[in-house]
């Protein structure tokens, strides 16, 4: 790797270094969508509600009547699961990728680009990326092809 090819001398504690920000990283990332999945279910975090008859709040609702999102709830967990054990980390990616797709274009398209900003959207798509980096070898047999 050309990242960790500055200095023989160093590696291996950069690659240790490496491996627990990447297991931090997954294990908080896994945190987060632990604890905002059970949260649905159980109500231990108020949650700020859109203002009713918005757009975002008939959006949510027609969700929560469907019963749809107490399916994402559902997959938040068992993703957030995957991601924070290191064996399963690349399937809870998988289900967590367009979980965390649509909740940045939820807030992008009913709230405008700044809402990209906030706190927990930055934190789980920054949290996220790290761990796609982390793993892009595994991911990248998806897009390329053996003809």
């Amino acid at each position: 790797m050309l990242f960790f090819s500055i200095s023989s001398k160093y590696q291996p504690k950069k690659l240790k270094l490496m491996k627990y920000f990447y297991n931090f990283t997954a294990a908080l990332l896994g945190f987060v969508f632990i604890v905002f999945g059970l949260n649905f279910f159980l109500k231990f975090i108020a949650i700020p509600q859109p203002p009713e008859g918005s757009p975002a709040a008939m959006f949510m609702g027609g969700m929560f009547l469907g019963g749809f999102l107490a399916f994402v709830k559902v997959l938040e967990i068992l993703g957030g699961l995957f991601v924070a054990i290191p064996r399963t980390r690349n399937l809870g990616l998988l289900i967590l990728g367009p979980i965390i797709v649509n909740i940045s274009a939820f807030n992008f398209f009913f709230f405008g680009p700044t809402a990209l900003l906030q706190p927990p959207v930055l934190l789980v798509s920054v949290l996220a990326l790290i761990q796609v980096v982390a793993a892009r070898r595994a991911f990248l047999h998806f897009i390329t092809s053996k003809n």
